[in-house]
């Protein structure tokens, strides 16, 4: 089962952008500037993790003041965060990994969601239940592109995305992959322009990682 359409524009949550930040906030008052400048430099799609006092407070500044944004939670891994995420209004929720109760819980919600994901096992085990979309965490030190590129051709039918590890200079490989829809990371959100401020840079570095797909889109002739 595919979880709920994010907007009427994409499949999933996976096409929206090739990149996924991974947003670390401390005050919510830096959320609304900080998702103006990821979307403005092509990045829509925002996943706020909850490691934060602030998180729930900016994915609800986010979810009502930046139209442009397709706010979601991560590090998700109890029922009641699920439960919470959504009352703040965000669209998609991520976990680094899964149990039946969450599953249950995210499904339940009507939110779309990625289970995270690190064995083969677990990613059959998600087939099993319906679920093809997932986070593959911790991407590099799972064993990364070899590893990815192994599970495409038994199961075809999984998608992923990758986070953990991932940078701009290892980006475009997993982008390159036909079981990759997007890959998550934080290299175009670091905490010294976060606490100067500085939009300008974000928007910048958010432009750069827009563009990582690009090659892959003409390449291989299909729409991420």
């Amino acid at each position: 089962m595919t979880s709920p359409v994010p907007s009427p524009s994409a499949a999933s949550v996976l096409d929206l952008a090739p990149v996924l930040p991974v947003v670390v906030l401390a005050d919510a008052a830096d959320a609304v500037p900080l998702a103006r400048a990821l979307v403005a430099g092509g990045l829509p799609a925002i996943e706020v993790t909850l490691r934060t006092p602030a998180a729930l407070d900016a994915v609800r500044a986010i979810s009502t003041g930046v139209p442009g944004a397709v706010v979601g939670a991560g590090t998700v891994i109890t029922p009641g965060q699920v439960d919470a995420c959504a009352a703040a209004g965000a669209r998609f929720l991520v976990s680094p990994g899964w149990t039946e109760a969450l599953l249950e819980a995210m499904r339940g919600s009507g939110v779309p969601f990625l289970p995270g994901v690190s064995t083969t096992s677990e990613v059959v085990a998600l087939l099993e239940r319906g679920v093809r979309e997932m986070k593959f965490f911790p991407a590099q030190a799972a064993g990364g592109t070899p590893y990815l590129r192994s599970l495409a051709g038994p199961l075809p039918q999984a998608r992923f995305c990758p986070t953990g590890g991932i940078g701009p200079g290892t980006a475009p490989e997993y982008l390159a992959l036909p079981n990759v829809g997007c890959v998550g990371g934080s290299w175009m959100v670091p905490a010294d322009a976060v606490a100067a401020g500085d939009w300008d840079r974000i928007e910048e570095l958010a432009r750069a990682a827009a563009g990582l797909g690009a090659p892959v889109r003409d390449a291989g002739g299909t729409c991420r």
